[in-house]
């Protein structure tokens, strides 16, 4: 055995593949998670879909769902508010858990501005953080016509989120019209 080999040791798992999931919070996140799946985005990645809206979240596209808060809302949604979209998450916690589980990295995916996004994206980065997961928040701002309120209501959710996770990626819808397709 040479010098350097015996003061070094190699961990050979570094070169296993990452356990990676994409969750999409919220009407707006869902949307996300639906675009990823119909573009085909393959490999070590899996789609987890989280919504208040009962029907919203039926449609998705993600193998695996969870309807939040089934006591508090009913499946109806978070009617643009914040407080229920975290509350509702947080009632549904140990069934995010599990479903966070055993991931390295988790991408969490919101539209800020409404209810179940705004409240449940912050909720659910701190959970996948006590996990011990990498976590990555990617989130739209509304547009300006959406009007002062909206805006604001994104705002402080952003800055809820921004303390639970390790990166935030903050997108203005307006940014978004730039680059998408003609046809969108």
């Amino acid at each position: 055995m040479n010098d350097f080999s015996s003061k070094f040791s190699f961990d050979d798992s570094a070169n296993e593949e990452a356990n990676i999931c994409v969750v999409g919070v919220g009407g707006g996140g869902g949307n996300a998670i639906n675009n990823m799946v119909e573009k085909g985005i393959r490999g070590n990645v899996e789609f987890i879909a989280i919504n208040t809206d009962a029907q919203a979240l039926n449609e998705n596209r993600a193998p695996q769902k969870i309807q939040a808060g089934r006591n508090l809302t009913s499946g109806l949604g978070a009617g643009a508010r914040p407080n229920v979209g975290a509350e509702a998450v947080e009632e549904s916690s140990n069934e995010i858990k599990q479903a966070l589980d055993g991931y390295d990295m988790a991408f969490v995916t919101a539209g800020m501005g409404g209810g179940t996004g705004t409240g449940g994206a912050p909720v659910v980065a701190s959970i996948a953080r006590d996990l011990d997961i990498l976590t990555v928040a990617i989130v739209t701002k509304p547009f300006e016509c959406e009007g002062k309120r909206r805006m604001d209501t994104a705002l402080e959710g952003i800055e809820l989120l921004r303390d639970n996770v390790d990166t935030l990626i903050v997108i203005p819808n307006e940014r978004l019209l730039d680059i998408a397709d003609e046809g969108t």
